[in-house]
Formats: C-alpha cells, sequence, structure tokens
C-alpha cells in the first residue's frame, strides 16, 4: 500500500469543532507508550480534517470514529478490547457512517482474527504502522469493507508524526522505541520490534519545542530508556541527554520511565543527582526478588546487583521515591522464591509497586512452561504481597508529613470537600499530593470544576484580577503536607493559615488560553511545535548550569 506521509508537526487544540467535520475519540488501554501513541493518532486524524468529539460525546461514544489503542501485556486485554467493541456495535447500528479502528499492540498480534470475532470492525493497523490510520479509514469508507494492514517493521518513527497532546504542561518524548531483551514473559519485542533509538539532537528539538509552547515537565519514554544509545555506538548517551535537558531554560522537571537494572550505570544515577531539573524519582522494574525466578524469566540482574542499585541511588540521592513492577506467581516459583520477594521488597521500601499475577502470553516462552501454578496459590501470594506494600507505602507516606513541597497542579479538580476545595498535583518525587486553598481563594458558590464549564471560572480570568492564592493547571503551589495515607499525600497547611504559595507558571498561562479557546473566548495559541528530522546531531558534553 502507498500512502503521502504527513507533514511533521504537531497539532494545536482545537478551538470549535467545524460544521461538517467528521468527529473522533481515542481511547487508550495500556502503558504510557501507549497514551503518547494516542497522541500521534489524534494528531493525524486533526490533521487529515477531524474534530476532537466533545466531552459528552466522548463519554458516550457518540462520534463518527472511535480508534481503541490496544495493549497485549496482561491476559485480560483481550476481553477488554472486545468489551469495548460489544458496547460499540449496537451504537454503530443505530449511527450511519460511524467506524471503529484497533490498533496497538493487541492489533499488531491478532491482526484478522479482531475483525473475525468483531465484523462491525472498519480498520485494524498495528504498531509499525500508525501514519496508515486515516488512509485507512478512507479505504474503508469508499470500498465499504473492513481494511486491516499489519506492517512487520517500522515505516515511521512516531516522533515525526503530527501530535495533539494531552497537556500543556506536561508531555511524554519517545527516546527509542522496540526492546533487544529477551524476557521470557514479554511479548512487547515481538510486537514493538527491536530497538530503534532517535538523534540526541532531534530528542532535545523537541524538548525545547514543548518548553516553548508552555511545558515545564517531560517524561521521556523508552521499553528500556537506559539502553538508549547502544543503536548508534554510544552507551553513555543517556545520562548525556539527562544533562542536556539540565541546559534546556524553561524546564523545570525531567522523568524517565522504564529503566532496567541490568543496564542501569553509576553515570545515570551521577546525572540524575547533579542535574536539577531531573526529578529524584525512579521507576525500576524488580519483576521477582528470587535469582532462581529471574533466570527463568532472562532478567540479566540479580537480587543484590537491584539492591545495591537501590542504595546507592539513595546514597545519591536521599529523598528519592522508588516505585517497581513485580510479577506474582511466574511459573515453578516456589515458597522459597517467593519468600525471597517478599525480603527485597522488605529492604526496597518501595513508595508504590505495580504488581501483577502472572498470567501466560501466547508467543512467549514462559507460556509453555512447565510448573504453571494453580490460581489459588498465586492469589494467596498476591494478597500477601500486596498488605506487605500497602504497609510499606503506608510507613513510606507517613515519612513525609511536616514536610514542604512543591506541587505541579494537574487538571481535575482533585480530592476536595466543601471546606478545602482541594486541587490536586504531583510533587517533586511524583507523588500525588492533594491540597487545600485557602479561605476566600475561590469566590463564594464557586465550585472547581475538572473542566471550565465557562469563562466565568475564576481560573480563566485576566492577570491582574486572578486571585493570587487560586492555582490553575501547570502553576507550582508551595504547601506542607500534613497528612498521609498509602497512596496520596493531604497538605492543609492552608487552612489554619500555614505555608502557602502559589507560583505563576507559562504552563499555567497555556491553560488558560487553550481553555479560553476551547470555550470561545480567543485564539488559542497553544502549540507544541515541531520534531526535527533525523540527522547526526550529537550532544557533546554539556556544562551544569547553575
Amino acid at each position: 500500500m502507498s500512502t503521502t506521509m504527513p507533514t511533521p508537526h504537531d497539532t494545536r487544540s482545537p478551538v470549535v469543532p467545524a460544521p461538517d467535520a467528521r468527529t473522533y475519540v481515542v481511547r487508550t488501554l495500556g502503558c504510557q507508550m501507549n497514551v503518547h501513541d494516542s497522541e500521534h493518532m489524534a494528531g493525524m486524524l486533526e490533521q487529515a480534517g477531524y474534530s476532537r468529539a466533545t466531552a459528552a460525546d466522548d463519554a458516550a461514544s457518540n462520534a463518527d470514529v472511535v480508534v481503541i489503542n490496544t495493549c497485549a501485556v496482561r491476559e485480560n486485554a483481550a476481553t477488554r478490547l472486545y468489551g469495548n467493541l460489544g458496547q460499540l456495535a449496537s451504537l454503530k447500528a443505530a449511527r450511519p457512517g460511524m467506524q471503529i479502528a484497533v490498533g496497538g499492540c493487541l492489533a499488531q498480534k491478532d491482526r484478522g482474527e479482531i475483525v473475525t470475532k468483531a465484523p462491525w470492525v472498519d480498520v485494524v493497523f498495528g504498531t509499525h504502522n500508525l501514519d496508515a490510520l486515516p488512509v485507512l479509514l478512507e479505504r474503508a469508507r469508499h470500498n465499504e469493507s473492513a481494511q486491516v494492514e499489519i506492517a512487520e517493521s517500522l515505516q515511521v518513527f512516531p516522533s515525526t508524526l503530527p501530535t495533539r497532546r494531552e497537556s500543556v504542561y506536561a508531555g511524554w518524548v519517545s527516546i527509542s522505541v522496540g526492546c533487544n531483551n529477551t524476557c521470557t514473559f514479554c511479548i512487547v519485542p515481538h510486537l514493538r520490534g527491536k530497538e530503534r533509538d532517535r538523534r540526541p539532537g532531534d530528542v532535545l528539538a523537541e524538548v525545547e519545542a514543548l518548553v516553548g509552547a508552555g511545558a515545564v515537565e517531560v517524561t521521556l519514554l523508552g521499553q528500556n530508556v537506559n539502553s538508549y544509545g547502544v543503536e548508534f555506538g554510544d552507551r553513555g548517551a543517556f545520562a548525556k541527554l539527562l544533562r542536556a535537558c539540565g541546559e534546556i531554560d524553561g524546564l523545570e522537571r525531567v522523568r524517565f520511565t522504564s529503566p532496567h537494572p541490568a543496564a542501569f550505570t553509576d553515570d545515570v544515577i551521577h546525572a540524575m543527582a547533579e542535574t536539577p531539573n531531573v526529578m529524584p524519582q525512579l521507576h525500576m522494574p524488580l519483576q521477582s526478588g528470587s535469582d532462581t525466578v529471574l533466570r527463568a524469566m532472562r532478567r540479566s540482574y540479580r537480587s543484590e546487583k537491584f539492591l545495591g542499585i537501590l542504595e546507592r541511588v539513595r546514597a545519591a540521592m536521599p529523598d528519592a521515591a522508588i516505585t517497581t513492577d513485580i510479577i506474582v506467581g511466574f511459573p515453578g516459583e516456589t515458597e522459597e522464591d517467593f519468600a525471597e520477594t517478599l525480603r527485597v521488597v522488605e529492604a526496597s521500601r518501595f513508595s508504590s509497586a505495580y504488581m501483577f499475577q502472572y498470567s501466560p502470553r501466547p508467543g512467549t516462552p514462559a507460556a509453555t512452561m512447565d510448573d504453571q501454578l494453580p490460581k489459588e496459590v498465586v492469589q494467596e501470594r498476591f494478597e500477601r504481597l500486596l498488605a506487605l506494600q500497602e504497609r510499606i507505602s503506608g510507613e513510606e507516606s507517613a515519612r513525609q508529613v511536616g514536610r514542604t513541597l512543591e506541587v505541579l497542579v494537574a487538571e481535575g479538580s482533585g480530592k476536595k470537600d466543601g471546606t478545602t476545595h482541594r486541587v490536586s498535583g504531583r510533587a517533586r518525587d511524583n507523588r500525588l499530593v492533594h491540597l487545600a486553598l485557602p479561605s476566600g481563594a475561590l469566590p463564594d458558590g464557586d465550585v472547581l470544576a475538572d473542566q471550565p464549564a465557562g469563562l466565568a471560572d475564576a481560573r480563566l480570568a485576566d492577570p491582574a484580577e486572578l486571585d493570587a492564592r487560586l492555582p490553575r493547571p501547570g502553576d507550582v503551589v508551595t504547601v506542607e503536607v500534613t497528612r498521609a495515607a498509602p497512596h496520596h499525600l493531604i497538605a492543609d497547611s492552608a487552612v489554619d493559615g500555614g505555608t502557602y504559595a502559589v507560583r505563576r507558571t507559562r504552563s499555567g498561562d497555556a491553560w488558560v488560553q487553550r481553555e479560553r479557546a476551547r470555550l470561545g473566548g480567543g485564539e488559542d495559541q497553544h502549540s507544541h511545535g515541531a520534531p526535527v528530522p533525523d540527522g547526526p546531531v550529537v550532544l557533546g558534553m554539556p556544562t551544569l548550569r547553575a
């Protein structure tokens, strides 16, 4: 199939959909990589003339095109997809011209089987040909038949595609796609392909474009971000990239996910500790604390190496919050193996953990291993691990009480009540913080909605009229933690006249511009710039900014 490639750029949020424009919704199932892929899908659709459905139409799936971006990592991935498709079948039957597209990892794996099981699907496309979506939709309309196109290798690097960013204050930037590891439980390398690295100059150009458009936080994405640079022969490239991000004026927070313990080196730890805008946060997947199970998983590290990494990270950054992934019930896991996982988790003091019961994925070596564990055994172990980590998370959160934190306010109203009107955001270490506003910061009777319902929303006021105590999404608030729970912190210091200060940011300004434009109150100046073409750009040896 021949397609015409779109010109690389980032699309701005639409002001008002054109009366004759077809509307779209993109639903995302899965990881951060899928979230970012969905931003590309939305960008391509908008460049092709589609308009994003309103929030109400999105919730009701009342759109001309519904795209489901799938995941294939967990056993329930297919159940979630076909559950979504089943709900859409009757809607499509009642809405002539409606189209349904399925993309992502499960589409890459199951291919034409999706249309066989759900013949009302119009388009199926994979992880390697995101750029084909608009063309396939048009072809399906013209031919009045389903279009299935799955490429075997990456056709276009996703970062060169148009993008509709979900946030004005934070953005994802892919530094690589694919994975070169051979973990026996994981299907990602089969679906995403071998690792492909972007050139450092291209990554930095995209980061600078995001910052130029108002973003203050960037998360670098890759299946194994710390192996970045192997493809172009520089094993120290990731640490250099972190340091180079420290040179970008206006970039306040840099995060990354996910590294691999086997490739995690001390130069990355040093770069994190010595670069002020790289956050004291690390997601380090453990998977198992048993060396026997790690060997069966083909995870090329052992528990003591893992604990050694955490020790060095905390020596360099004592306040770092560390999170992890753990699989319970891998084939052959004994009670002794599981006890080792409990030991390592106790020693690691994770602030939180993503814990999964092992589920066999067809096409992976682990799916055919002997000694698959009974469901009831896996469930019992999972509950024990969950109880342990909940205790640790609670203890680690309790240590934050009394600390003064800088919280980047997020969209959404957060945990609030009639007294506090709390808003939510993330601390530098990525902990979720619900913070109270001072009395009188909101006009009497006003309630903060997740999204402004009209131009009268107090957060959209002109700068001269905006209450200095009222934060907008993208602004930074300094508060003191007053209470803690395992999965969030409460900062009600403003209620009693304690620590509370709002710092206005370019991100907050960009959020106001976007929301005013959405509500018809002015032109949306928000844009996230353009990725640059691949080229031979090197990082060099940047110096630290004071």
